[in-house]
């Protein structure tokens, strides 16, 4: 695929950033190329390729589910400028 002048000066307009005309032809290239890539990668049949959320099958480590903390919640909640019932209370921000 290739781009002119104007899809460059319209992509630059809508990334805000600023092009000079001289870069235009080797950034419509460079552009042009890596659009080439992306199609060739999606002409590729992947119809028989498994998806993996991992390339390694790694598995992640668990740690134990314990308790490795004494509970401070009543000290905090002596500390907090407003609590009710247990629950800290905070400035309504969204109307």
């Amino acid at each position: 695929m290739s781009l002119d002048k104007n899809d460059i000066t319209k992509l630059a307009r809508l990334a805000r950033i600023n092009i000079a005309e001289t870069e235009t032809a080797e950034l419509s290239q460079r552009i042009g190329d890596i659009l080439n890539m992306v199609d060739a990668m999606q002409a590729v049949d992947t119809a028989h390729v498994v998806p993996m959320a991992n390339p390694h099958d790694a598995v992640q480590r668990l740690r134990a589910d314990e308790i490795s903390e004494t509970d401070q919640r009543e000290h905090f909640q002596k500390i907090a400028p407003q609590t009710a019932d247990g629950l800290y209370l905070v400035p309504q921000v969204i109307e």
